[in-house]
């Protein structure tokens, strides 16, 4: 791909040209999907992180000690900005690549626009990383070769206001946060998403219409596979106050989902402990939460912890070490999590102003900070008890408000 491709803005640093993505994939696919018994037929829907379905691209790694991926979610043109990682964890700005598609703001929202998590995920497995388009209703899919992206396809979402996508296998799931917030779901084939309608999963919340002052509270925040792979987790802050899990099978997600409330926590977002423990984040509470998941998705309280802070809504993991991004503290929030699922303090970080979505580095060693209201990363190195020094930051070009970050 030349550098006057439009899919790709040139960067900083020079870049290899990418192998040959492979060829037509299975166009008669359409047709196989036109029910959902002829998918599960085919063997390519499975709840197991990997299938003979799965596309590995050659993704050879750059020279660098690893990649961060940022989405700025400009209302005039989204873009995910490339950096590599250096030596010491530092960010250096090595691309820019479109989406495809505009990124959108939620009314009432100030540091997060999107005010969600997961806006932006990898898949190992293939070498594909997902972008929501939260202002034109798509998802964007590129393959990853390193440091470089190539935009695969811009599909719609099926739904109004896309904020979270999750990926297990060749199972890809969007969270659509308005209209009353909705689920809707592709199988991957090759290089190719395929929606299956039949997946489709409104969620009736009680979600406020756009231009009032609080709808950025009131859609729902994220969507997550479950640790085990067989149920889909939603947080439905304010829209609901609930865990909604909704089981996985061959024809795909349960029609009622398994609701687990949370009467005026807001619960916004979550992650997991190196024991599948679900961690979540309460701004309603201004409290941190472990839960134990059983196998249909129903959460079991294990630990309440009060963060102290104001607006603790993001939640980033590593192993058992858990971070609370504090969006009204300008702060995060540091715990361990035991084999119980208790979770011990360790401590209160400053970042710059509109702490929001947060990535751990692969290894562990860093976490990176997105901040919204200057649009700046801010970068942390780890230490014993999930200790945090802050080493430096970067500035998103047209990121504030920006929600979406992903370590490689």
């Amino acid at each position: 791909m030349s550098p006057s491709d439009p899919m790709r803005i040139q960067g900083g640093g020079p870049h290899t040209s990418p192998p040959e993505l492979k060829g037509n994939v299975m166009k008669t696919f359409t047709r196989i999907a036109s029910t959902v018994g002829a998918i599960a037929a085919t063997g390519l829907v499975a709840v197991a992180p990997a299938n003979a379905a799965t596309v590995h691209h050659n993704a050879p790694q750059p020279a660098t000690h690893g990649i961060v991926f940022v989405q700025n979610n400009s209302t005039t043109g989204n873009t995910v900005y490339a950096y590599d990682r250096t030596k010491s964890g530092g960010l250096t700005q090595v691309g820019a690549y479109p989406t495809g598609g505009n990124g959108g703001a939620l009314s009432g929202a100030v540091a997060d626009h999107l005010s969600s998590e997961g806006s932006l995920s990898y898949d190992a497995l293939s070498h594909t990383l997902y972008a929501v388009n939260a202002g034109s209703n798509t998802l964007t899919s590129f393959a990853v070769f390193g440091d470089h992206l190539v935009r695969e396809q811009v599909v719609p979402t099926e739904g109004t206001f896309p904020v979270s996508v999750a990926v297990r296998g060749n199972l890809v799931f969007v969270l659509n946060a308005r209209n009353g917030g909705s689920i809707s779901g592709y199988v991957r084939v090759g290089n190719e998403l395929f929606a299956v309608p039949s997946w489709n999963r409104q969620l009736k919340l009680n979600t406020s219409a756009p231009g009032q002052p609080n709808e950025f509270v009131s859609t729902p925040g994220q969507l997550s596979f479950a640790p085990n792979g067989q149920s889909l987790i939603v947080a439905t802050k304010n829209g609901g106050n609930t865990l909604e899990s909704f089981p996985l099978a061959f024809w795909g997600p349960s029609t009622k989902p398994v609701v687990t409330s949370l009467p005026g926590a807001v619960p916004f977002g979550f992650a997991y402990d190196a024991r599948g423990h679900l961690v979540l984040s309460e701004p309603g509470t201004g409290n941190v939460v472990s839960f134990q998941l059983a196998r249909n998705g129903q959460a079991t309280t294990l630990d309440t912890v009060a963060t102290g802070q104001k607006a603790p809504c993001w939640v980033a993991s590593w192993g058992n070490d858990i971070f609370v991004s504090n969006a009204g503290s300008n702060t995060v929030s540091s715990y361990v999590s035991s084999s119980s699922g208790k979770l011990t303090s360790e401590g209160v970080t400053a970042t710059d102003p509109g702490t929001v979505d947060a990535t751990v580095s692969p290894d562990g060693h860093y976490l990176y900070v997105q901040t919204g209201v200057n649009g700046i990363v801010d970068v942390y190195t780890i230490g014993a008890h999930a200790s945090l020094t802050k080493t430096g930051s970067v500035t998103v070009p047209n990121g504030i408000g920006a929600e979406g970050i992903v370590a490689l």
